[in-house]
Formats: structure tokens, sequence, C-alpha cells
């Protein structure tokens, strides 16, 4: 199958963002927004931006373990709903993990690619298949309120080594 040519997709490896310059941006669209984010929230925000593939709740909750013990489900889980509502970070329904987003300023929806080698789940800065959802969905009379729009398969790097 040949590639459908595209506007703008970002190759998996120049992917990257600053964790710490993404978690300064987050602080600053909280204080834009009269958002708190609080010491928790925050500390969550920055265990997600650091994760290398997308993460787990329980995997968050293993790591905010503290002398006291490890921090509640629901209190994880209401912060994680925090930074989703937000815009700061996404979801992956497919595979329950979350991952930071790239553009914490603006809500939007973006395909995702998840390698089902490595785990890389790749956010695709290229918007045309959720619009083209989008607009097919008003066409037939349906008004939708989300959408999740994830690929699976092999990344490059995966797909080489096979």
């Amino acid at each position: 199958m040949a590639p459908i040519p595209h506007q703008r997709c970002v190759h998996p490896d120049d992917h990257v963002h600053d964790r710490d310059a993404f978690v300064r941006e987050v602080m600053d669209v909280c204080d834009e927004r009269g958002l708190r984010l609080t010491p928790l929230r925050e500390r969550v925000l920055r265990l997600v931006a650091q994760a290398e593939l997308p993460v787990k709740a329980y995997d968050l909750m293993d790591q905010l373990r503290d002398d006291r013990g490890p921090a509640a489900p629901p209190t994880v889980y209401r912060v994680l709903d925090f930074l989703l509502e937000n815009g700061f970070i996404h979801k992956l329904e497919s595979i329950n993990a979350y991952v930071g987003c790239h553009q914490p300023r603006q809500r939007h929806s973006v395909p995702f690619l998840i390698c089902e080698g490595c785990g890389r789940a790749v956010e695709m800065e290229d918007e045309r298949a959720t619009r083209l959802l989008t607009e097919q969905a008003y066409a037939l009379g349906f008004r939708p309120l989300a959408q999740t729009l994830e690929v699976h398969g092999r990344c490059a790097r995966c797909a080489e080594s096979e």
C-alpha cells in the first residue's frame, strides 16, 4: 500500500519535547486560566512528561509511593481527570495509558500511532484525519462530542528489526 501524502506529520524521533519546558508551559497556562496546579497535580504531570512510554495510572501510583504508602487510586484518577479535562495530557484508550500533550495551550484531537513492538506512542500533528471524521459525522447528522483515533502497528524501527 502506497503512503498517503501528508501536509505535516512529525517523525517519531523528531517528536520529543523538553520535559521541563512542557511543565513550565502547563504552569503558565494554569496561571492564565486561573487553574490551580497543586503539588500533587504537578508531580503527576512531571511523571507523565518524564515517561519514555505511555504510562498507566497504577504505575503512576507506584511512583508516587512515599513513606506513608501509595497514593490512593481515587486521588490519582482525580488528578488525571484534571490534566485530561484541561488538555495537558491525552489518554490512549486502547491501552489505558497516558501521555503528555505536545500542544497544552490548545484543545485538539489528533491521531496516535501506537507501536505494538516497543510500546511507543506518537501524537501525529496532522489533524486532517480527525477533521475528516468530524465533517463526515456532521454530514450524517451526527454531532460528535469526543474523538479518539488510535492506530496500532509497528514503528519503522520495530518493523526494520523483524
